[in-house]
């Protein structure tokens, strides 16, 4: 834990109280939060107040706690959830029972703090406080990880003695532990004003921007594909948060298990040939294009028509090269146009990376290494290093995708701006 308090002066925390028995160590957290000069605003489940009162908390945030979506003086405060989820830099579940995880993991609103959940374009920092058996349980360990894949950060529960009597894990993290996780997260993220002067809300409104996602699928026959591991996720959530900030998006992608982006035209693809066709014809409206497809390199020379069927004898594959599609759209780039490219480095990351920026004519390159820990093909996480052409290289932390999809873009947006002005 930190020596002295932490400095969040001008930073913006919403904390949700949720109906544990560990809700009466909120009065300390938002006591230490104050402490460290953030301002505190305090959502309490009805279940909360069983626990610690709205009075204690809301003299001790020197604001209003709310707890209803839809609060009996129909000033105008319903939309209040919206507001605070534009207002917050950093949105704190503490403690955070069963229910409200079950909640928060499956899109339920039905009270201020989930609602606000829902609104809030922040990381949001989920601290679990349950009985033993309870967070051990499959069905929570499950929805605590599908809070990860949505990109929330959850702190694991303490081990100690129980309100029942049982000794084990389910106890809230201190408060002091909170607190510290609390600054260390807003330490990476832009400010709420940041964020609305550089990369928020209408940032892109009137930009056509291009991505694509997922991998490529090249037969071999009708029933076998050469392909790889990629989920699509890192793309999907460049196109989702480009669509949030006022974007005209196409997502160009291959096959995946996820649910299409509402805001953005998809254009359905399987084979490179296909992303390339696809990719080329909208090559000349984009002004953005983000390109997080693991497009396959090699396909089959001769796909059977038929299955081909097992033998004794090994398989020996004639291969072709696929089109490169980066390479193409750099040898056409407009002057106006950004080009943003990713790379897949195993050795010599950060040579390869620079080669492929200047070759393919980039303006800007995500460098990641998949045999990281929390990086690559399949986590939610990810840890990449940007490179700018002419510029030197930001190496940001491990952070769910959904965050290093909003520091791109915050980054692209900034330096736009900055070559326009």
């Amino acid at each position: 834990m930190s020596s002295s308090p932490p400095d969040l002066s001008g930073r913006h925390v919403v904390l949700g109280v949720t109906g544990s028995i560990a809700a009466y160590k909120a009065a300390s957290l938002v006591r230490l939060l104050k402490k460290a000069s953030a301002e505190v605003q305090v959502l309490m489940t009805p279940d909360a107040e069983r626990f610690v009162s709205s009075l204690t908390l809301g003299t001790l945030s020197e604001g209003d706690v709310l707890t209803e979506v839809f609060p009996d003086d129909e000033d105008g405060s319903w939309t209040k959830h919206v507001t605070l989820g534009q207002w917050a830099d950093l949105f704190v579940v503490a403690p955070a029972t069963a229910q409200t995880i079950a909640k928060l993991a499956h899109g339920f609103c039905d009270s201020m703090l989930t609602a606000t959940a829902l609104s809030a374009r922040c990381p949001v920092l989920v601290c679990p406080a349950m009985d033993r058996d309870m967070y051990r349980h499959e069905a929570t360990q499950a929805n605590l990880e599908r809070l990860r894949e949505i990109g929330y950060d959850v702190m694991p529960a303490a081990h100690g003695e129980l309100a029942s009597g049982l000794v084990g894990k389910g106890r809230m993290p201190e408060p002091e532990a909170i607190r510290d996780r609390v600054a260390s997260m807003v330490d990476e993220t832009p400010s709420a004003g940041e964020r609305s002067s550089s990369g928020g809300e209408n940032s892109l409104a009137g930009t056509e921007v291009l991505v694509t996602a997922g991998p490529t699928q090249e037969p071999l026959d009708p029933v076998r594909v050469l392909t790889n591991p990629s989920t699509g996720t890192m793309g999907y959530v460049l196109a989702e948060a480009a669509a949030r900030r006022g974007g005209s998006v196409t997502l160009v992608t291959g096959p995946t298990s996820l649910s299409p982006p509402s805001d953005a035209e998809v254009v359905q693809v399987q084979t490179a040939e296909e992303m390339n066709e696809a990719v080329q014809a909208r090559r000349e409206e984009a002004e953005l294009v983000f390109m997080a497809a693991a497009v396959a390199d090699y396909a089959p020379a001769n796909p059977s028509s038929t299955k081909r069927k097992k033998d004794d004898h090994d398989l020996v594959l004639h291969l072709r090269r696929t089109p490169d599609i980066l390479k193409a759209l750099g040898e056409n780039k407009r002057p106006d146009q950004v080009l943003v490219g990713f790379a897949l480095e195993t050795d010599d990351e950060l040579e390869n990376a620079r080669r492929k920026l200047e070759e393919k004519n980039l303006d800007w390159i995500a460098l990641n290494n998949p045999t990281e820990e929390g990086s690559g093909f399949g986590p939610s996480t990810n840890r990449v290093t940007l490179l700018r052409r002419g510029g030197s290289a930001e190496e940001l932390p491990r952070m769910p995708k959904t965050e290093v999809a909003e520091a791109l873009l915050d980054r692209v947006t900034a330096a736009r701006q900055a070559e326009g002005s």
